[in-house]
């Protein structure tokens, strides 16, 4: 199985300083990233561990979920998935403290228990949601016609 790899280059102190994370086995991007716009409510143009995170849960739970509703019979036709990835407070530390999966799916020959079930055992098996084992992942799954 591949290893992929990004890499940040760090200037300053924790609340002056800034980085720049790239993503170098794909190549796609490099991204400023700064510890006053992750712990503030507006990004302004930068982004974080977190948003990096929810980019990771929502892509591997969208493949988990495909798998999950192909194993049941059924095909996806659209998912949805949004990630919700909390930084607060833990112990008097910053911790991620919550992730919610939401998903809206259009699925041929599954009825709405069954996609509920899929979608339980995607949140179980996606391998984002096993590395992130220590932190409450709630899931808000629906089909949709």
């Amino acid at each position: 199985m591949p290893t992929r790899t990004a890499r940040t280059a760090w200037n300053g102190s924790l609340q002056e300083g800034s980085g720049q994370v790239e993503l170098s086995s794909s190549k796609v991007g490099t991204y400023e990233v700064s510890f006053p716009k992750r712990a503030a409510d507006e990004a302004g143009g930068t982004t974080s561990p977190e948003e990096l995170i929810a980019a990771a849960h929502s892509s591997c739970f969208a493949m988990a979920l495909s798998n999950e509703i192909g194993k049941a019979g059924g095909t996806p036709t659209a998912l949805e998935v949004t990630a919700d990835v909390t930084l607060g407070q833990k112990d008097g530390a910053s911790a991620i403290t919550g992730i919610k999966l939401t998903v809206r799916g259009e699925v041929e020959g599954l009825d709405a228990d069954a996609f509920q079930t899929a979608a339980q055992a995607a949140k179980v098996g996606c391998p984002v949601s096993k590395a992130l084992a220590g932190t409450e992942i709630t899931l808000d799954a629906s089909l949709e016609s």
